[in-house]
This record gives C-alpha cells, structure tokens and sequence, in this order.
C-alpha cells in the first residue's frame, strides 16, 4: 500500500512556522492573486521584523500598517484602479520601513538566481538610469568574452519562506494557476527555502490531465512545503477566473489610512480574530465569487 503524502495545513499552521526577522516572498501581482488569507494570519500574529519581497498589493499595504515589516523590495506597490498603495505610501514617505526599489524584470532576476543558487544574472536593465545612484550597492560586471561588455550583476534574492495562492492545489502541493496572470510564482517557490500555497479548491488528488499544460502548472510539487484550503483567500484581490477584485472594499481600506489609528480600527472590525469572521464581515464567499472580473 502506498502512504500518500498529505501537506495539507491550516493558517495558523503556516504561521506558527514562521519567524521574527525573515524574508518572506508574497506571489501574485498588485491586486491579483494574493494569498491574502495567509497574510491576514500573519497580521493577527506577534511577527514582525519582518523582509518582504513582492509585486505589491495590499499584502504589502496592510503589513507595513500593521508594523510587521523591516523592509520592502519591490518592483511596484500598487492596487491598479488606486495607484498608489495608501499604507506602503505612508509607511515610505514617514521612514517606517528600509525599501529597496528595482525594475520589475530585475526582481524577477534576483528571484531567478536565488533559485539556481547563483550569486546574480547579469542584464543590461538599469544601466543609463539612476538605479545604480539611489542603489549604490549594485555592481557592474564585465563580460569575459569579445565583447567585453559592462553589465549590470543583478544580485540574487533568496526568500525563507514564499507564499502563493492558486486556483486549485491537490494534498500533495500539484497546483493549478487558471486566471491570466502566472506572472513570477514559480520563481518565488523556487527562490525559497519553504513555499506555503492557499487554494480556492483542495482535492485529493489532481488528475495528471489536469497538469498537462506547464502554464497552469508551473512549478512542481517538490517545491511545496504546505497546502492551505483557502477558499476566496485571495480577497479583496482577485482570483480569475472565479472573482475579480473588490474595488468597494479597496476603497474602504484605503480610506483608513486617512484616518488616525484607522487601520486599527480596520484589522479589528474586518480583519477580525479568525478567516471565519473575516468572511462574514464581508458578506460570505458568495458575495466574492459575484465580483465580476476586471475588463482591461
């Protein structure tokens, strides 16, 4: 008889197996498939201190107003209808936190060299601008061949821990991405020591038909610490092709941080104590699931 491995986790779980201080890798992009679920457990936990490396959304938002975070690399922090993210906007501008900004694909190359365990790629991105002024720890490489090249050495960005959040995940950590936007996960599960993934839908297992195209499969089961059933665990982000984003409810958050002591009053009267109460504050699983996609 063959033991079928079950990573099957709760929140709290997860949480419980991260610590003070480390770098944590959030996946999706701007207000698209975040894995809001797990950074609302961590927001109702003691941690803190904490790096966060992302495409951000409100993830990053509400965990530098909730003074977990140390510092922020990021190649954008944005909610797309809002722009600019209110709570990373205050926390920057006021010295909260250290912010290491990059170009998008620079991210994404600190990501992909951490994952082959190489100390930087090099690119030619970001030579010619003030990257290299307002980030005077990059360094220059030249090529070793005819060229001779000068390149920029994109250092690498090992993460301890990344956090996804897919469609749909089986007990073992095969997943699926349906929407249109796989962008970088797989590099933030392959940059990490430890990759915890929420899902709208866990099974058994899933078929091997079900994984036969690499887009929406795109990183292999190996890489996959934990497994958290999270249904609308993506919310107020969206999760195509089940719901778009809650733009109501963005703007309600974001209008606390108008407010003194406003996202305070927003973690305890929304966030709340458990996923449970959060859902129902915000009208059920039934009102995410009605939350039209976005037309782009």
């Amino acid at each position: 008889m063959i033991k079928t491995l079950d990573k099957s986790m709760s929140p709290a779980d997860v949480v419980a197996r991260l610590t003070d201080g480390m770098t944590i890798g959030i996946g999706g992009w701007g207000p698209r498939r975040k894995p809001m679920a797990l950074v609302r457990e961590i927001l109702r936990s003691p941690l803190k201190d904490l790096t966060i490396v992302a495409y951000g959304g409100p993830d990053v938002g509400m965990l530098c107003a909730a003074g977990k975070v140390r510092k922020v690399i990021y190649g954008f922090v944005s909610l797309d209808v809002i722009p600019l993210e209110p709570h990373f906007r205050n926390a920057r501008e006021s010295g909260a936190i250290n912010v290491w900004e990059v170009d998008e694909g620079m991210l994404q190359l600190g990501l992909r060299a951490a994952a082959a365990r190489l100390p930087f790629l090099p690119t030619r991105v970001g030579l010619g601008t003030d990257l290299l002024t307002h980030s005077p720890h990059l360094k220059t490489v030249r090529s070793p061949y005819d060229d001779g090249e000068v390149l920029l050495a994109m250092p690498a960005i090992p993460l301890d821990v990344a956090l996804l959040h897919v469609n749909e995940s089986d007990v073992k950590g095969n997943t699926r991405i349906d929407g249109p936007d796989p962008f970088f996960d797989e590099w933030f599960a392959r940059a990490a020591k430890q990759c915890y993934v929420s899902c709208e839908t866990l099974t058994p297992s899933l078929e091997e038909e079900d994984l036969v195209r690499a887009r929406n499969n795109p990183f292999e089961r190996s890489l996959v610490t934990g497994v958290v059933h999270a249904p609308a665990g993506a919310h107020p982000t969206s999760c195509g092709p089940q719901y778009g984003f809650d733009v109501p409810h963005l703007k309600t958050y974001c209008a606390s941080a108008d407010q003194d002591a406003g996202f305070a009053a927003y973690r305890q009267d929304v966030i709340g104590n458990s996923e449970v109460d959060y859902l129902a504050k915000i009208g059920g699983t039934g009102h995410v699931l009605g939350l039209p996609l976005p037309v782009l």
